[in-house]
């Protein structure tokens, strides 16, 4: 970590050569926008999941059937004239035609028509007709141009006057961002305008965020032309990015403006805001760093890239608040303040007299609030803890999963074909499963095919399927496969235990001397949250001891580290609830935010994890690293708090409203995933800036006394009280 030399030398390069440091800034803007438009890769899902069982099914259609190993899509040919039916011949006509372009299609692997062998795909009212397209790659791999030209295919089904939709895996299209952010980065803008009351610091503000935000998006963009990065990744890394580069603005011009209103010359108030005030966004920003990378702990590519999307934001968030804002400040110098929308207060140094004054008169503010949580420790600790604890208690009924298409905003094709093949078919045929028997090589073609028979009979009468199609054999005779179609659909808890019983029990004892898997997208996902599930105690372990020795090595004090740590647990806990009462309970405000009730997605609770703890840890950083500064200057450990918290805490909130906001923004985004992850990270950074920061730490702080610092309240008696500049 940049020591208070480092920052000062940067600084002051900074502040000298601010013109040359914007210029800089603006011409990698724009070199990263370029790059990004010339060899920017498209943004794709990859649930590669080495070692699980849905993986082997998958290897092994990609060694016995090529021609299935690719992901497919489901076009729903539905009429709503019932004079009219899908059978009809001027529809049957053109989804025959549509099927026939579709078969010399380059990508397609294989199209089956509705109306033949081997199974008819025809709703029993002869309204709804199902083609499948399988192709030759994965969801990820397929060219748009090949996707595009196979949905124009049915160009000519829809001049018959039917609808049509499409589903599947492969038809689920390239998320962005869908607007809603604007309204986010308005609202942190009027944010910022009323905490500083000042244009110019909310302009310099935005622009160092905004900046950042766009290199760091510009970069990922780039970089997903050599790897695979999820849809949701430029997104979350957007939400995280403008988030924290906002707040790490705010406290570092914060700091800057109480300088300057102490007398100091622009560029020394600068160096000093960037020595405490820069040096805790470091801390802060590297641990958010490091909590999101350890996602790589994980072992899930999808997951990964995720993290690293989002680390990659951060990065350039803390380059330009340690680099880009410090030139700006120094480019508007003492104008900051020029145009102002309300009176600003002036902060001046406490005299002797004041010091003494403040001593024998009542707290009032921030540092009455202070000296009643310290007068009331223990009840208000209690009382926090008990807060935390309710908000986190729907935690316990957690279920993992993928929300299928009915989850889709209501407008979209994925949506509506969804719907249709539960109206026209049922529910398990949105996500069938995909079975792979390997016999071997010791028996015949011929025993293989009546042994596949009589494994189709035992799969036909489990509970929970509905439906499976007769045995493929592969051309050596090996392998053969099943489709398997659920009664239940493919985020419900009962196609989870379906899976499982037919992976543990059915077919075993079914094909005891073969090798069983089960695939498909819905296996996929339900082996995502097994591998999540079973890795997700080791990562969080991960996390907070890699957070525990950043914070040991900033304050060098084990109680306030622990204390860190412990709080940012308990905060994330806080989070947790609400997700899992809104979005799997269906609770308020579920229909306010338009979303449907379902299992809370496999990889939102780690995510939110590595960037809550991380997050949670500014506020921490920012206030701690405060009150060591008045413990060096003063010794008194309970005034310390006071003066610590009373100097941070309207920025403090400031800081949380802008993420609040932000994070808050996203939740009008139309993806599911998103609209949790922005309610999860809004939840949370309220809670932890209202209930942890205002109430439990002053509260622990005042339990512990004098030794929550250690040795670094002997080094700073030590030190005769002098301290950095405030």
């Amino acid at each position: 970590m940049m020591g208070p030399s480092v920052l000062s030398a940067l600084a002051r390069a900074s502040t000298r050569h601010r013109w040359l440091v914007v210029s800089m800034w603006l011409v990698l803007l724009l070199g990263t926008l370029f790059g990004s438009r010339a060899i920017g890769g498209a943004f794709s899902n990859d649930l590669t999941l080495a070692g699980t069982d849905s993986q082997a099914a998958y290897d092994t259609l990609r060694e016995q059937f090529p021609e299935l190993s690719g992901d497919g899509m489901q076009a729903i040919v539905h009429s709503t004239d019932a004079g009219a039916p899908v059978t009809s011949d001027s529809t049957r006509t053109a989804v025959e035609a549509a099927v026939a372009e579709l078969a010399t299609l380059d990508g397609v692997a294989a199209v089956r028509s509705p109306y033949g062998p081997p199974q008819p795909m025809v709703s029993e009212d002869a309204m709804t007709a199902m083609v499948t397209i399988q192709f030759t790659e994965r969801a990820k791999d397929i060219p748009a141009k090949t996707l595009a030209k196979a949905q124009a295919a049915f160009a000519g089904v829809q001049s018959t006057g039917v609808q049509v939709e499409f589903g599947g895996p492969a038809a689920q299209a390239e998320s962005g961002p869908s607007g809603s952010e604007v309204y986010g980065l308005l609202a942190a803008a009027l944010v910022l305008l009323l905490v500083f009351g000042s244009v110019f610091a909310m302009v310099v503000t935005l622009v160092s965020a905004l900046m950042a935000l766009g290199i760091g998006i510009a970069s990922i963009s780039m970089i997903a032309s050599v790897m695979t990065i999820g849809t949701s990744g430029p997104i979350v890394a957007a939400m995280i990015g403008l988030g924290v580069g906002i707040d790490y603005a705010l406290l570092i011009v914060t700091r800057h403006r109480e300088g300057m209103s102490r007398g100091l010359h622009p560029n020394a108030s600068i160096e000093a805001a960037m020595t405490t005030a820069g040096r805790s966004v470091l801390v802060a920003g590297a641990t958010v760093i490091i909590a999101i990378l350890s996602l790589y702990a994980i072992g899930i590519p999808f997951v990964s890239s995720l993290g690293l999307a989002s680390a990659i934001v951060v990065s350039a968030t803390m380059l330009a608040a340690v680099t880009l804002l410090p030139a700006l400040l120094a480019i508007f110098g003492s104008n900051l303040d020029r145009v102002r929308v309300r009176k600003l207060r002036k902060t001046t140094p406490p005299t002797t007299d004041a010091v003494r004054s403040s001593r024998t008169q009542p707290a009032s503010g921030w540092r009455g609030w202070v000296g009643l949580i310290q007068r009331r420790r223990w009840v208000s600790a209690l009382a926090a803890v008990l807060v935390l604890a309710i908000l986190a208690l729907p935690l316990l009924s957690l279920r993992l999963g993928t929300a299928d298409g009915g989850s889709q905003a209501a407008d979209t094709t994925q949506r509506k074909a969804y719907d249709l093949i539960v109206d026209g078919f049922g529910a398990g045929w949105a996500g069938p499963l995909l079975v792979t028997v390997d016999f071997g090589t010791d028996s015949t073609p011929a025993e293989n095919q009546t042994a596949s028979l009589a494994i189709h009979t035992q799969l036909a009468v489990t509970d929970g399927v509905s439906a499976v199609t007769p045995p493929r054999l592969a051309e050596n005779g090996t392998t053969a496969l099943f489709t398997v179609i659920p009664t239940s659909s493919p985020d419900d808890a009962a196609t989870e235990i379906l899976v499982h019983n037919l992976r543990d029990t059915v077919l075993p004892a079914a094909a005891p001397d073969a090798v069983a898997h089960v695939g498909g997208a819905t296996a996929t996902s339900i082996d995502l949250a097994d591998t999540l599930l079973a890795q997700i105690g080791w990562f969080i372990l991960i996390v907070v001891v890699l957070a525990f020795i950043v914070l040991l090595i900033e304050f060098r004090a084990p109680f306030i580290a622990a204390m860190a740590v412990i709080m940012n647990l308990f905060a994330v806990g806080a989070a947790y609830g609400p997700v899992v009462a809104v979005f799997q309970w269906g609770w308020w405000p579920a229909d306010l935010l338009g979303v449907s009730s379902g299992p809370v997605e496999s990889f939102v609770p780690v995510m939110l994890f590595a960037v809550l703890f991380g997050l949670s840890t500014d506020y921490t950083v920012f206030l701690l690293s405060r009150v060591k500064e008045e413990l060096a200057r003063t010794g008194d450990t309970d005034r310390a708090v006071r003066d610590g918290l009373a100097a941070t805490a309207r920025v403090i909130l400031a800081a949380a409203s802008v993420m609040v906001v932000v994070f808050g923004s996203f939740i009008l985004n139309d993806q599911r995933t998103v609209t949790m992850f922005g309610f999860g990270l809004a939840m949370s950074v309220a809670v932890y800036a209202l209930v942890v920061m205002l109430v439990l730490v002053p509260a622990l702080l005042a339990i512990a006394g004098r030794a929550a610092w250690g040795s670094a309240k002997r080094r700073s008696s030590a030190a005769g009280g002098v301290g950095t500049p405030n």
